[in-house]
């Protein structure tokens, strides 16, 4: 069973930088690194969106327009943990942010999820 924890949330001004990670555990290095992993965000009162997924090549990588330019993600398949990057923040970045896994491919539709972390963006 895959595991994921989140970590690096936090309250940040706008235009502020924060780093995600999300650690996996319960699989090897090995074969954990045929999955590919998204980061997902859910504010209050909306609906939950997807924000950036890398595929397990770490050769194809998405990203929702609104964060374009300013989020990167990225993985060490040694370590099992992908980071995500966050730039140039904004108020509607607020949100908790989830990480989950699936087999391959970024399709939206994950098979393990985190428990998620929060992100404040507040002057």
């Amino acid at each position: 069973q895959l595991q994921l924890v989140e970590s690096g949330g936090g309250l940040v001004q706008p235009g502020g930088s924060l780093r995600l990670s999300c650690a996996a555990s319960g699989f090897t290095s090995d074969f954990y690194a045929n999955y590919a992993i998204g980061w997902f965000r859910q504010a209050p009162g909306k609906e939950r969106e997807g924000v950036s997924c890398i595929s397990s090549s770490d050769v194809i990588t998405y990203y929702a327009d609104s964060v374009k330019g300013r989020f990167t993600i990225s993985r060490d398949n040694a370590k099992k943990t992908v980071y995500l990057q966050m730039n140039s923040m904004e108020f509607e970045d607020t949100a908790v942010y989830y990480c989950a896994a699936e087999f391959y491919h970024c399709s939206g539709h994950p098979d393990y999820w985190g428990q998620g972390t929060q992100v404040t963006v507040s002057s």
